[in-house]
């Protein structure tokens, strides 16, 4: 018989831990909208106080997950790259198209990272994940406005880099799978990451002003925030809280409930980054915005439920 107590443990730190993320958009439209904070100064700060963080408490309580084997410095150089590319998208769909609906939007990454297993890692393709890649799809496509061509003309950027952020978190979470199959433990992976993520971004600031959207337009752009206490209180809430929290919270969720069923709880991000728009931010979806978000939704619960179901089916009975 299972351990009630341990249940709602990983319960309440699962859910706990979708609270927590929700908040993510919100923090990154708060800073777009109240400072005008360029999105990928915004990202490039993020990460490197991501990393400065990790990086002082890991030299402090766990030193040796700081050291990588020279070997997997490649493929973490080339996490990292991807990582900085979806925190560009995220952070510049937020700033286009609001907290909720660019929440959702990255939310499709189920579609994407189902057909991209199949393609790089020959995962299976079947009926389940066939149903969650078309109504992912179909979602995406309906809150991104794609169907009305004056949202093409008015917010051509907010849905580009809103569909893009989708499809570059499939391929961040393959890449995740990957450090997994490796053997590379996740706080190893992610202080890498983010430090490699935070020069890259370094990089599309000061070398991408005036081409790229959102970039530094010269070097003093870093301070925008100037003596804003209030500013810099948001962005290091926004790195601590979601990002550090947050995993934090997913990984002791993980220690008591399947894999399976946290990441269906996960799935209730959305729906809190979307409550907490609406009361700070006032921001609404429409009705056709709202159908796509259930249908995105829908089609990674079903392809959550469906895995775990999967594995059960595989696990040898006793």
């Amino acid at each position: 018989m299972p351990n009630t107590s341990h249940i709602t443990r990983g319960y309440t730190a699962a859910l706990v831990s979708a609270a927590i993320l929700s908040t993510t958009a919100i923090f990154i439209r708060y800073l777009t909208q109240t400072f005008g904070l360029p999105a990928l100064i915004l990202a490039c700060w993020r990460d490197f106080i991501v990393f400065f963080a990790l990086l002082l408490a890991l030299a402090l309580f766990r030193r040796r997950l700081l050291r990588a084997d020279v070997r997997s410095l490649p493929f973490l150089l080339a996490f990292g790259l991807m990582l900085a590319l979806f925190n560009s998208l995220w952070t510049l769909s937020v700033a286009f198209n609001g907290a909720a609906v660019s929440t959702v939007l990255a939310y499709s990454s189920a579609g994407f990272t189902a057909i991209l297993g199949r393609w790089l890692l020959k995962e299976r393709l079947d009926w389940a994940k066939w149903l969650a890649v078309a109504a992912s799809l179909a979602g995406c496509v309906l809150v991104s406005g794609a169907l009305d061509p004056a949202a093409w003309r008015v917010n051509l950027i907010g849905i580009v880099t809103g569909i893009l952020s989708g499809l570059w978190y499939a391929i961040y979470t393959l890449m995740g799978r990957s450090a997994s199959q490796r053997g590379l433990n996740p706080w190893t992976t992610l202080v890498y990451t983010f430090g490699f993520a935070g020069l890259f971004l370094l990089g599309f600031n000061l070398f991408g002003g005036g081409i790229l959207p959102g970039a530094a337009s010269r070097p003093a752009d870093f301070l925008w925030l100037g003596d804003s206490w209030v500013g810099w209180g948001a962005l290091l809430l926004l790195a601590a809280g979601p990002t550090l929290a947050g995993f934090g919270l997913y990984n002791v969720a993980l220690t008591h409930l399947p894999s399976s069923v946290v990441n269906l709880i996960a799935t209730s991000e959305p729906a809190f980054t979307a409550a907490i728009a609406y009361v700070f931010l006032g921001e609404r979806l429409t009705w056709v915005q709202a159908g796509g978000s259930v249908l995105i939704l829908g089609g990674v619960a079903l392809l959550r439920v469906y895995e775990g179901w999967m594995e059960r089916k595989a696990r040898p009975e006793d």
